[in-house]
């Protein structure tokens, strides 16, 4: 693995330009740019907080559920279009796997940081939200980057996987699609865990994006430490795809130049 990691960062000035390239050809020709980043999740956040919080009233302890939704969706936005977008980036590629040698994992890499880049751009919205409604923060904020870590540990492990099989069989892609959507309403994006009877709760536990988005609500707005317990399982988890989709992704390399 840490051969691995050396020969990315020789190759860091690819990655760079890759992912410069992904972030500028997403608004090409777009009159807002890359407003689009900040607008997107901002009025799927409207309308939900007005779904949920006026038509169902779902209830969530302690801050406006605008606050609660936005802490959310945004690491599950992230998560989301890293793994759609990191899917494809094989075959959107196909014809640099062909002419150049570089490592391959690059694409799915380089796809993954830019989605981080949108990450960041949405993120300023919900700074103003914070203000505006004045939750306070603490050193528990910190949290944040070890929450991150672990999130971008296990999207990319996913993404190597899924880009892999996706370039032999493209039906991969259009599964994953399925998967995210089922994915979605069984992780506490919408909603708090606790409204669900007990019996039910050991599936968030497996799940973990379940766990990472409650651990970022629970660092950013209860200002308070995560589970250790919890976090260190989703690490292991993370580091077990990691370690499992390298291995699997380098297994088919040899073969991707054919199947393009």
């Amino acid at each position: 693995m840490l051969f691995h990691i050396k020969n990315l960062w020789q190759h860091r000035e690819l990655i760079y330009n890759l992912t410069a390239r992904e972030i500028k050809q997403r608004y090409k020709q777009s009159i807002l740019g890359y407003f689009w980043v900040i607008l997107n999740p901002f009025f799927q956040m409207l309308v939900m907080t007005f779904v949920f919080s006026t038509v169902m009233r779902v209830p969530v302890p302690g801050v406006p559920y605008a606050i609660f939704l936005y802490a959310g969706l945004l690491p599950w936005t992230l998560f989301a279009n890293s793994l759609s977008s990191s899917t494809t980036s094989l075959v959107d590629n196909a014809s640099l796997i062909k002419q150049i040698n570089f490592p391959r994992e690059i694409f799915p890499l380089s796809t993954t940081l830019a989605k981080i880049v949108d990450f960041f751009l949405a993120s300023t919205v919900f700074i103003l939200f914070m203000i505006f409604f004045r939750i306070k923060i603490d050193f528990n904020i910190l949290w944040f980057f070890s929450i991150f870590i672990i999130q971008f540990i296990f999207t990319f492990g996913l993404s190597l996987l899924s880009s892999a099989f996706n370039l032999f069989y493209r039906d991969v892609q259009y599964l994953l699609n399925l998967v995210i959507m089922l994915w979605f309403y069984l992780t506490p994006v919408i909603y708090p865990v606790e409204i669900l009877p007990e019996r039910y709760r050991f599936i968030f536990k497996l799940n973990p994006m379940a766990v990472l988005i409650n651990a970022y609500r629970e660092a950013i707005l209860a200002r308070g430490m995560p589970k250790v317990s919890s976090m260190s399982i989703a690490l292991a988890v993370a580091l077990f795809f990691l370690f499992t989709g390298y291995w699997v992704f380098k297994k088919l390399e040899g073969q991707f130049a054919d199947v393009v």
